[in-house]
């Protein structure tokens, strides 16, 4: 993460959209989270929410992320879980909320801000179980200099999918023609980088009687045509050599063996600490919205990227119920999301306020498109919520490795689709 980031946060609390003190008495809190040395979000929002209301004490009680999930449903199924959960992954709302794990708090859900992304993740059956701090959702880096030494225009904000396979391309060639052996972009092996956008600019996720529930994918076919014409034409590294040889952000984008490469919000911090500490050469960067289907949604881009949120423990002493509540509004004010900004992470709030918090951080861009990609999209989810959502991204999951290995697309996803129609899982 980001080395060296400090944040006053009595300032940050004391300013607009912070929610007024409310009386609790003294309430110990506790509050699920992982990876706490690496991960500042918990702490700054503690700390935040600290100086708004001190008479609540909240302790983050450290959960290993690799089990996170899974340890967490033996301590909420054992009613041994902390108070607060953290709900890292949205594709577990459902399952969580059906086992009676998590507090319904459509109460809190019904008066988010219009500027918050990422509440839809949280419902099941009509009721909200998450209210959202955190949106990551996925963005065009770019490295400059190397658009520089080929001579090709960085990107402008406006580019659709056969832009983006046009100029990685372009690059490609003319840096090789340059004595550099960097690719135009760099693509990482998770369903993700192909599915995720596919899903939120086709796939209607947000309709439980849509194409991607329904288990018609054939909307997916040209996003993976797009991936494959890359690879073959060398513009970015092969699907097996990715996997095969552990490619990653770093690698690829952070050592310039790649000029481009689409991501969560959640690299921007990453690249910087490892730009500060040697891990990433140093070059200049910058952020351009992601590419779109066509030229209907360049006005207001639509890409994908899961939220993160916070729940309540469905077996909460009633004596704490308030006071959860209270920190679970707190995280959705422009207080809060000044917060998180100040450490790197993207809130789920959107504001120029919080653009330009985010923005103050060292090492970030400057440049106007940089800041527009951050804070103006639409952004869907990755793992939208609906009772077979696990399975249904296991059947996609395999369908995607198949498709990046070589197999035909529009077979293999309509091969996928059946499963999907038929639960045939």
């Amino acid at each position: 993460m980001i080395v060296g980031l400090a944040l006053v946060l009595a300032t940050a609390a004391c300013s607009a959209g912070t929610p007024a003190p409310v009386e609790t008495g003294q309430v110990s809190l506790t509050m699920s989270g992982w990876a706490l040395a690496t991960t500042p979000e918990f702490q700054a929002l503690v700390a935040a929410f600290k100086v708004v209301e001190p008479n609540v004490t909240i302790t983050v009680q450290e959960y290993d992320p690799s089990t996170y999930e899974n340890r967490l449903l033996v301590d909420m199924t054992a009613k041994q879980a902390p108070d607060v959960i953290a709900i890292r992954q949205a594709k577990y709302v459902t399952q969580w909320a059906n086992g009676g794990q998590l507090l319904d708090v459509s109460d809190l859900a019904s008066k988010l801000p219009s500027s918050i992304g990422g509440a839809a993740s949280y419902i099941v059956d009509g009721k909200s179980y998450g209210i959202p701090y955190r949106l990551d959702s996925w963005l065009l880096f770019y490295d400059k200099d190397l658009f520089d030494k080929a001579g090709v225009a960085l990107p402008n904000g406006k580019w659709t999918w056969a832009d983006y396979v046009g100029v990685a391309k372009d690059l490609t060639t003319k840096l090789a023609a340059a004595g550099v052996t960097a690719k135009g972009t760099f693509q990482p092996a998770a369903q993700s980088s192909v599915q995720g956008f596919a899903n939120a600019q086709k796939g209607e996720v947000t309709n439980p009687a849509g194409p991607y529930f329904a288990g018609d994918y054939s909307y997916m076919a040209p996003y993976y045509q797009n991936a494959l014409d890359l690879q073959t034409a060398g513009a970015q590294a092969s699907f097996s050599d990715v996997t095969t040889n552990k490619l990653t952000y770093q690698t690829q984008f952070g050592k310039q063996s790649a000029a481009m490469v689409l991501a969560p919000a959640s690299y921007i911090p990453v690249l910087i600490g490892q730009q500060q500490s040697g891990a990433a050469m140093q070059f200049a960067w910058g952020l351009a919205p992601a590419p779109q289907f066509d030229a209907s949604t360049l006005k207001t881009p639509v890409t994908f990227g899961d939220p993160t949120g916070l729940g309540i423990n469905a077996n909460i002493d009633p004596t704490k119920l308030q006071a959860a509540k209270d920190f679970l509004t707190f995280v959705t004010s422009e207080a809060a999301a000044k917060a998180l900004a100040g450490v790197g992470v993207a809130p789920a709030l959107s504001s120029s306020a919080v653009t330009k918090a985010f923005f103050a951080v060292p090492g970030t861009p400057q440049d106007a498109t940089s800041k527009a990609a951050f804070q103006t999209h639409l952004t869907y989810p990755e793992n939208p919520p609906g009772p077979d959502q696990v399975m249904i991204a296991m059947v996609l999951s395999d369908a995607h490795t198949t498709i990046m290995s070589g197999a035909d697309p529009a077979a293999t996803l309509s091969d996928a689709g059946t499963k999907v129609a038929n639960k045939a899982w």
